[in-house]
């Protein structure tokens, strides 16, 4: 088990492929009767989120390295972001902002399919600026529960994951500017 800070993107990249990439035994195996058919070895819905995470961010990588010439990609998911952040590093202003809003998503919906949706309650609504925010499984959106911040016709307001991000980088950015 590795121990560190489990809220950064890439340690969530990390546990993802540690920890729940591989399925663990069933909480009560020894009611359920034997199936005639194994089941499969990995979690297939994490994989297919572990490798679409590392082919997002090698494709940017590869759009925004502007003619630089590419370093190859470290083995180990765990080192994906550092090298897409080493890859773009000469990125500047908005673009800079693009890529550390893929990275920041990414690091939500990691945190989502662990099933910490508490990690979407840690920002403030972009609308209202209030702190109701909260994950919709089902419409796989982030819901304001703000009963003020509503349409006219009395429905919340919703937010993907990549407006979410795209909200914080740019409040970050705002409050970086503001400090210097």
């Amino acid at each position: 088990m590795h121990s560190g800070d489990t809220t950064t993107p890439a340690e969530r990249l990390r546990l993802l492929h540690d920890e729940y990439l591989t399925p663990g035994p069933a909480p009560h195996a020894e009611r359920v009767s034997k199936s005639t058919e194994p089941s499969t070895p990995i979690r297939l819905a994490v994989y297919d989120h572990i490798k679409a995470t590392v082919d997002e961010l090698t494709d940017f990588a590869d759009v925004n390295r502007d003619g630089r010439s590419a370093a190859p990609r470290p083995p180990g998911v765990e080192n994906a972001y550092r090298w897409a952040v080493e890859e773009t590093a000469h990125l500047e202003g908005r673009r800079a902002r693009i890529r550390d809003a893929v990275i920041y998503r990414q690091g939500l919906e990691h945190a989502i399919l662990m099933g910490d949706t508490k990690a979407i309650r840690r920002h403030a609504c972009p609308d209202c600026n209030t702190w109701g925010l909260t994950w919709h499984r089902q419409r796989e959106t982030v819901v304001c529960l703000n009963r003020y911040c509503s349409d006219d016709d009395g429905q919340h307001t919703t937010w993907t994951l990549a407006q979410l991000a795209e909200n914080h980088v740019d409040r970050q950015a705002a409050t970086a500017a503001r400090a210097t």
